[in-house]
C-alpha cells in the first residue's frame, strides 16, 4: 500500500510510569489517532488521576482534532489504560490485536472473574487482524503483528517513516522486552524485531517506554539504522539463540511491576474502571499465594 503521507506525531511522557503516549494526524486534517495513553493511579491510596489522558484531551480539543482511533499496542502490565476515560469524553474506537482473547482468557482464570466477562475482545471497540491496513484521516497505517513480549503485540506503522513499536523495542542503549509473561515467547519477539529492522534505515521508531541511563536524558524516538547498529540485546550479528539465552537470563532476574495487578485487571477490559458498589467505591480483584509450607 502507499504510505507516502505525512503524520505529525505529538509525543506525552508520564514520568511516574515512564510511559510515552502519543497523538498522531495528517500534516493537512483533523482526524487523529492516540496511541497508549495512560491513567495515573497511585498503588498506595487506590487514588486512579485523570491526569494524563487529561493533558491528551486538553491538547486534542486546543487543536481543533477529531479522535478516529485510541491504538493500544498490547495489554499493558506497568500502567492503567485511559483508553476508556478518553473514549467517553472526547471519542474513537479502541483498537487492539485480535489475540487479546489469549491475554484475556488467560488472566480471566487469574483473577477468576465470573461469567460476566466474557473474554471474547468485546470491551475493545475493534480487533486488529496481522498486517491489516487503516485510516486515520488521509494517513494509510498497518497493524503489524509482533509477537514475544505477549501474543497479542501490535506495532502501528502510520504514514510513510513512523513505528509505534510499543514494548517490542526500547531505546538502543535500553534494549528490548522482556517475555517471561504469560503467552511471551523470546524466539516470536526475535522475529518481530527483525521485521520490523527490515524496514528502510530512517524509519523512525516511537517507544512505549524509556528507562534511560544516567548519561543521557529521556527520548522516545530512534530509527532502524540506529537499533541495528547499536541495541545492546539485538544489534546486527545477534543470532536468535544468543537472543534467547539472553533473555532467559534476564527476565529470570526480573521482578514484576509494581502495577502488574491493577493494570491487568483494569486494562484487559480496555481500560474500564471497575464498577461502584453500593457504598460508592469500586475494588481492584488480586491473586493471594498462601505462606510457603516451610514457613510455618
Amino acid at each position: 500500500m502507499n504510505l507516502s503521507a505525512q503524520a505529525r506525531i505529538h509525543s506525552f511522557f508520564d514520568s511516574s510510569t515512564s510511559t510515552f503516549s502519543y497523538v498522531v494526524h495528517p500534516v493537512d486534517g483533523v482526524e487523529c489517532a492516540i496511541i497508549d495513553p495512560v491513567l495515573g493511579y497511585d498503588v498506595r491510596s487506590g487514588v486512579v488521576s485523570s491526569a494524563p489522558a487529561r493533558r491528551i484531551a486538553d491538547f486534542i480539543r486546543a487543536r481543533g482534532l477529531r479522535v478516529g482511533w485510541i491504538l493500544e499496542t498490547h495489554v499493558h502490565a506497568d500502567h492503567l489504560s485511559g483508553a476508556a476515560w478518553l473514549r467517553g469524553r472526547i471519542g474513537g474506537r479502541i483498537g487492539i490485536s485480535e489475540r487479546v482473547v489469549e491475554v484475556q482468557r488467560c488472566f480471566k482464570e487469574v483473577f477468576n472473574f465470573g461469567a460476566d466477562f466474557l473474554a471474547d475482545g468485546s470491551d475493545f471497540d475493534y480487533l486488529f487482524k496481522p498486517e491489516e491496513p487503516f485510516l486515520i484521516g488521509s494517513l494509510e497505517a498497518v497493524a503489524m503483528h509482533v509477537p514475544g513480549h505477549t501474543p497479542a503485540d501490535i506495532a502501528y506503522r502510520i504514514g510513510a517513516e513512523a513505528v509505534f513499536v510499543g514494548d517490542t523495542l526500547f531505546m538502543p542503549d535500553v534494549g528490548t522486552a522482556r517475555c517471561d509473561f504469560p503467552g511471551g515467547d523470546s524466539r516470536h519477539l526475535y522475529e518481530s524485531i527483525k521485521r520490523i529492522l527490515s524496514l528502510a534505515p530512517d524509519t523512525r521508531l516511537y517507544v512505549c517506554h524509556d528507562y534511560p541511563p544516567d548519561d543521557r536524558d529521556t527520548q522516545y524516538w530512534s530509527d532502524v539504522a540506529a537499533q541495528r547498529a547499536g541495541n545492546v540485546h539485538i544489534h546486527d550479528g545477534v543470532d536468535m539463540a544468543e537472543f534467547a539465552r539472553m533473555r532467559l537470563a534476564r527476565d529470570a532476574c526480573l521482578s514484576l511491576p509494581q502495577l502488574f495487578y491493577p493494570s491487568l485487571h483494569i486494562n484487559i477490559r480496555a481500560g474500564r474502571l471497575p464498577r461502584s458498589e453500593e457504598n460508592g467505591r469500586g475494588y481492584l480483584k488480586f491473586p493471594f499465594e498462601s505462606f510457603d509450607a516451610e514457613e510455618d
